[in-house]
């Protein structure tokens, strides 16, 4: 197997150093379109794990935004799999150049939604990755995989979904998914700052966008941001956290190919961080439509979402700034394979401590990085298999969360843990 990987960020290098620790692949081009960032992350390889595996990896510079020059680092270096690991808005650009030049694809976050234009908070528009699944029988014929959402979130959580429709219930009522952490980022002062875990311009789509949810009834319906606030129980030493309702794929593929009554995903963002997120709308820096601003060097046309991503710190470099743990869990809820009604939580936790122990690499980028590298070598060993664009959901659960924590795969602890289930109080 011949792997791209774009993006040498934050994710895109701790793909890359996940991926030194395995030896299914044949070789790894690390591109990015400041290429000294990929010439980063394979030098940590080398000092870790010395020339044998380094000469493994190879750098290179990529221009994401476009699908000519994407298509034709692929033929290049005869790649079968691109590995998208940037923004979501290159989806369009790598998706194309990938099908073009006969590779493989898999990202971590879809093509971008656009709300619907006269009913936003009621209508879904454009949902996340329509774009991308309207393309399915294009990449049938081609016989490729486009294996989209394999990240954590989604990804890992569609996995657990998976997992447990085909072990733990007879029947699910709500598939949850439940992200929080009490996660901390000081600056030098040891003050505790504004600094998102993860790509700020992801997190504000995610965030302001009305949150799409999915009833069986109803189907696919929005809401306005952070609707139905309620305080989660997060387990291992995070505590309680409040979680709303935002924009998510999981809500978008989940009901695709499973029987579900019902699809939310609710994230546990906290009061301060809502406030500052509302201000950016109020004051248009969410906004992605380039504005003409007056500089020394006169006039220039810059999106003020750039802006805002330019002036905060890289999430690529906070890890050593912060402490705590974050976790990814999805809470179903339905009938256990007896019939009785049961919850469970099924979850894996990162703690900033190891994973920068580890790979240096911050919790959030480092929890999403495993699934892109465990999906690859199951595909590569033929267990994975599938053409057409597909999510994780699509495919057998167990062996991911086998090869997941096993001590010869790659040592990540899950849990499914038993809650109480609730009185329903929707009827799906």
């Amino acid at each position: 197997m011949r792997i791209l990987l774009v993006g040498a960020g934050g994710v895109g290098d701790a793909v890359a150093k996940v991926a030194a620790s395995r030896s299914f692949y044949e070789v790894v081009v690390v591109s990015d379109y400041d290429q000294s960032r990929a010439d980063k992350s394979i030098a940590w390889i080398q000092a870790k794990y010395g020339d044998a595996v380094a000469t493994k990896f190879i750098s290179a510079k990529i221009d994401a935004s476009s699908a000519a020059a994407v298509a034709a680092l692929i033929t290049e270096h005869r790649i079968d799999y691109v590995v998208n690991a940037v923004e979501p808005k290159f989806v369009p650009t790598i998706f194309s150049g990938c099908y073009t030049a006969g590779a493989n694809y898999l990202d971590m976050a879809m093509s971008l939604s656009e709300i619907h234009e006269t009913d936003p908070f009621h209508k879904t528009g454009i949902k996340l990755g329509d774009a991308q699944y309207a393309l399915n029988e294009q990449w049938q014929r081609a016989g490729k995989l486009a294996l989209v959402g394999i990240g954590v979130e989604p990804g890992l959580s569609n996995v657990f979904a998976r997992y447990a429709a085909d072990y733990l219930f007879s029947e699910i009522d709500e598939v949850s998914i439940k992200d929080g952490g009490n996660l901390v980022v000081t600056n030098e002062a040891g003050e505790e700052i504004f600094a998102p875990s993860f790509s700020i311009w992801t997190t504000i789509e995610e965030c302001l966008n009305p949150p799409t949810l999915f009833e069986k009834k109803k189907g696919w319906f929005t809401t306005a941001p952070f609707s139905e606030p309620e305080i989660f129980e997060f387990p291992e030493g995070i505590g309680a956290v409040e979680c709303v309702n935002i924009e998510h794929e999981e809500i978008t593929m989940l009901p695709r190919t499973m029987e579900v009554g019902r699809v939310s995903f609710k994230y546990g963002l906290g009061s301060d961080f809502i406030g500052v997120l509302k201000t950016l709308h109020r004051l248009g820096l969410d906004a992605t439509k380039p504005v003409r601003v007056r500089s020394a060097q006169g006039p220039v046309e810059v999106a003020p979402r750039d802006v805002v991503v330019s002036v905060l710190p890289d999430p690529a470099h906070i890890g050593p700034r912060m402490t705590g743990k974050t976790c990814a869990g999805v809470l179903v809820t339905g009938k256990s394979k007896d019939g009785t009604a049961r919850a469970t939580y099924i979850y894996h936790v990162a703690d900033n401590a190891e994973t920068m122990a580890d790979i240096e690499a911050q919790a959030v980028v480092a929890q999403t990085a495993f699934n892109p590298v465990i999906a690859l070598e199951l595909i590569a060993t033929g267990i994975w298999e599938g053409v057409g664009v597909m999510g994780p959901e699509e495919f057998d659960a167990k062996p991911f969360l086998d090869l997941l924590s096993s001590s010869t795969g790659y040592k990540q602890k899950w849990v499914a843990q038993e809650r109480l289930p609730a009185s329903p109080l929707r009827n799906p």
